[in-house]
């Protein structure tokens, strides 16, 4: 077990978009072992479609693909602002000067050639995503990171949240953008009951025509609650895994959050199970699948679910 699960504290979430199934499992398992959560896009329109459900930290970012290169989607990324900050660094076998400045001028951060050093990429990575903090200060990190996160007291009452928590919640309860946003009585309750159950606890409630997955993270001050929200998308997308790749209900479950970024104790923790039931039904999922590894079952989950 690693240090940063023993802390429990949060994972840096680094995209990897590479088109090479051998280079995509290399990364994600040197990643995983240095303690950050993965994500994996197998070419640039999926990357795109990807960051505009869970923003990383960061980005890894093949510069030669087929279709949407590399550079392409990086230009595509920083077009956004909710994306501008994010920084992205190619990994490419060109090292010609005018490939690098390419990457540069397409708003890339930084360049790796392959094959890929590992000390060089985990040292060049802590110092981007360091920069990143500084710049955009501690609400906007956790925004980056993909977390529709907001605060409330004990009554309920937002405090604060992130700008794509306020976005979401924009949605439900439309409110003056210079204060915090008032959340509408049934998820005030399903919020606050969530404080009774232990960490990790959740619940998915119907508002509207949104169906949201609520997440309490910790409590961060004695009248301060930490929750996550996000639109649930979970039933559809599982249905899809189990229909298309012929795996069982809670394989596809285990695949669908696998395909998330989400390591064994997390994937348990969402599903109550342990970490060694989730491995089994990886192995289950890796021969049904006909592939070796995490990255190749998420590569092949995320382009089903991108269609």
């Amino acid at each position: 077990m690693r240090a940063a699960d023993l802390r429990n504290e949060p994972r840096d979430t680094v995209l990897v978009v590479d088109d090479t199934p051998e280079s995509l499992g290399f990364l994600t398992d040197m990643l995983d072992g240095a303690g950050y959560t993965v994500l994996i896009a197998t070419d640039g329109e999926s990357a795109l479609r990807l960051v505009e459900q869970i923003t990383p930290d960061l980005v890894l970012m093949d510069a030669v693909m087929p279709g949407v290169d590399g550079f392409e989607a990086c230009r595509r990324l920083k077009q956004k602002p909710m994306l501008a900050h994010l920084p992205v660094i190619f990994m490419t076998g060109l090292s010609e000067t005018e490939h690098v400045l390419q990457g540069l001028a397409a708003g890339g951060v930084d360049y790796v050639s392959k094959p890929i050093v590992v000390e060089e990429l985990l040292a060049r990575m802590r110092v981007h995503l360091g920069n990143a903090r500084v710049a955009h200060g501690p609400n906007a990190a956790l925004d980056a990171a993909g977390r529709f996160l907001l605060a409330t007291d004990l009554q309920g009452r937002v405090l604060w949240c992130t700008p794509k928590a306020r976005e979401l919640l924009g949605e439900l309860s439309p409110a003056d953008p210079a204060q915090p946003p008032a959340l509408p009585e049934a998820l005030v309750r399903q919020l606050l009951a969530l404080r009774h159950e232990s960490g990790g606890a959740q619940c998915l409630l119907n508002v509207g025509s949104l169906q949201l997955e609520c997440v309490m993270l910790s409590p961060i001050g004695p009248d301060e609650l930490l929750f996550r929200l996000s639109e649930s998308r979970t039933t559809d997308e599982q249905s899809i895994l189990q229909q298309q790749l012929g795996v069982t209900g809670r394989e596809a479950e285990v695949l669908l959050w696998l395909s998330r970024g989400k390591s064994n104790r997390e994937i348990g923790q969402i599903l109550t199970i342990s970490p060694r039931t989730v491995n089994k039904h990886l192995e289950q999922i890796f021969v049904k699948l006909g592939v070796e590894n995490r990255a190749s079952a998420a590569a092949r989950a995320v382009r089903l679910l991108a269609q």
